[in-house]
């Protein structure tokens, strides 16, 4: 009995340990298809009130950070800055409340995520979590900002469960992945994109994103060069 008691005891350690490690945020895994699961990482609101929905961000990595290491996740984006202590809420302007965020980290096993992913990952996180499907936003870094542009534009299912997005330094997209950004036009999806200022390549790629928007609907994405 001792010994079990023990073995017991030696468990719930490791594990509180295991978690302890990415705190604030807590390990999960989000279903990518019916039958297939990734590692995530996600914070939700301290004081989670009951009935009350919450916008969700979806945080996609870079390409070194993919593989099986989930600590890895914390080396750049929105969960370093979590990890460094930053909170992740925002004060409307028009009605002056603060907003808290859920943010879910997933990582991938290589690159980062295919649009496919993205959608059965959404439902699996909206079953779980009190999220607030109209208040969806999407970023990603690198292969991550490929990831986010390539969801906005897989089809018109996913593009209407996007309100926003935030994309750093992408990757160029494939060529008919390019040919539709009127559904992110349609959708109203507002879009931020960040590249280095000496970086010609990122900058070409997130200039292309722009004009392709701007073809349907000027004024739904700034450009910044950093």
């Amino acid at each position: 009995m001792f010994l079990k008691n023990f073995v017991l005891l030696c468990s719930l350690v490791l594990h509180t340990g295991a978690d302890g490690q990415y705190a604030p945020m807590k390990p999960i895994t989000v279903k990518i298809s019916p039958w297939q699961t990734r590692q995530a990482l996600i914070l939700t609101p301290e004081n989670i009130s009951k009935g009350k929905k919450y916008p969700l961000l979806i945080c996609f990595h870079g390409r070194s950070i993919a593989g099986h290491d989930l600590s890895k996740i914390f080396r750049q984006g929105v969960a370093r800055q979590i990890h460094e202590g930053k909170k992740i809420e925002a004060v409307n302007p028009k009605d002056n409340k603060k907003y808290e965020f859920i943010v879910v980290a997933p990582l991938a096993e290589s690159w980062s995520f295919a649009p496919q992913d993205v959608e059965p990952m959404l439902d699996d996180i909206l079953k779980n979590y009190p999220v607030d499907p109209s208040r969806v936003y999407l970023t990603g870094y690198s292969a991550g900002g490929w990831s986010v542009e390539s969801a906005k534009t897989h089809s018109k299912t996913l593009s209407k469960r996007i309100a926003a997005c935030v994309t750093m330094s992408p990757p160029i997209l494939d060529s008919p992945y390019l040919k539709r950004y009127k559904l992110a036009a349609d959708e109203n999806i507002h879009t931020w994109y960040f590249a280095g200022a000496q970086d010609g390549y990122f900058l070409k790629n997130a200039r292309s994103y722009v004009d392709s928007t701007n073809r349907y609907k000027p004024g739904l994405t700034r450009f910044y060069r950093i």
